[in-house]
């Protein structure tokens, strides 16, 4: 058993939570442990009495109640187990990379971390982008499971540092590319519907949906979140279904699908938002077009801007786009060098 420790938090740790930062350095420690710790008093921050998510600051000084001899021992080095075909996969999504930073065009249907019945994510899978860096890279950002594109990891903690407050503080700038049904009119316009959560049903809240609220009633929502999403149609294919650029300003879980069906233009593929309706000729609803169109959601990160943790110089990062939606790009006779690469340029 070890006696009280005083550990003061490094610069390296800095805005880490400090359940995670207790695990680094005591990986024998498990979460109920901790959190049994907080409840109690035991850990403390600062002499303050703390939670598991609580994040430390650099200089703040932890005490660590007596620990067990057994969760003092080092831990034994863990490798996730990761197929020789899902490595090359994945590795062959990546399109940018150096000493801080990876980039992936991440592919449509694969999850970006676990959950319920999910065995293969972005996460258990980045143990093959350790590449010869001495951990595995880490998620900074999300996107939807069946939206592909851009997705940035940091490769050292303090490059996930920097690029977490980036994007917690919107100091990035995300561009996607989607296929609606019908045409957005004006061709260039705004979508500030808030958004708020409504419950699912099962004992793992299947089914949770993210729910429009109009600007005038989101302060008289509980829960309800401002939203706002800058759209640009760019081409379209008679009143049926259009091209459309879109740039979050906030960035709420599924904005873009629940926007995009807010204003009766929703994302082909998207049952969860659009209905189950099979054909859209423009004036219905419903989010597939039928025909040789794919019933795979057509939402894809296209462009992504943001600093560069260690050298601050601006990265562009410009993903492909997936064989479902180049088929489909294909069929309304489209090439994406037709479309700007920021569409949004004018409103900056």
């Amino acid at each position: 058993m070890s006696g009280v420790q005083m550990i003061t938090v490094t610069e390296e740790d800095d805005d880490q939570r400090i359940d995670r930062w207790l695990r680094r350095l005591f990986p024998h420690v498990n979460q109920g442990r901790i959190e049994k710790m907080c409840r109690k008093g035991e850990l403390r921050l600062d002499g303050g009495r703390v939670k598991a998510n609580t994040r430390v600051t650099a200089g703040q000084v932890v005490r660590v109640p007596p620990l067990a001899a057994s969760d003092l021992k080092p831990a034994e080095p863990r490798v996730a187990r990761v197929s020789e075909a899902d490595a090359k996969m994945i590795r062959d999504c990546v399109i940018y990379k150096d000493d801080d930073v990876i980039v992936l065009n991440k592919p449509a249907g694969l999850a970006v971390q676990g959950g319920s019945g999910t065995t293969k994510h972005v996460d258990g899978l980045s143990e093959a982008l350790r590449f010869d860096a001495e951990e595995k890279p880490r998620l900074v950002h999300r996107l939807d499971k069946d939206t592909s594109g851009v997705l940035v990891l940091a490769r050292t903690r303090l490059a996930a540092k920097a690029l977490t407050a980036a994007f917690r503080h919107r100091n990035t700038r995300k561009i996607y590319w989607a296929l609606v049904a019908g045409v957005p009119t004006p061709y260039l316009g705004e979508i500030k519907a808030g958004l708020v959560k409504a419950a699912g049903h099962g004992r793992s809240g299947e089914g949770e949906k993210m729910i429009a609220v109009h600007p005038s009633e989101i302060d008289r929502t509980p829960g309800a979140k401002r939203a706002h999403t800058f759209y640009a149609t760019l081409y379209r294919v008679a009143g049926r279904a259009a091209w459309v650029a879109m740039e979050p300003v906030t960035g709420r879980t599924h904005q873009l699908r629940v926007h995009m069906a807010e204003i009766g233009h929703p994302i082909i593929g998207d049952g969860k938002y659009g209905g189950s309706g099979q054909e859209n000729l423009g004036d219905g609803w419903g989010a597939q077009l039928g025909g040789d169109i794919s019933k795979k959601l057509h939402l894809h990160a296209r462009r992504m801007v943001f600093e560069h943790p260690t050298t601050r110089k601006d990265i562009v990062v410009t993903a492909d786009l997936p064989d479902h939606m180049k088929d489909s790009w294909n069929t309304f006779g489209w090439s994406e060098d037709l479309a700007a690469d920021d569409p949004f340029e004018a409103l900056l």
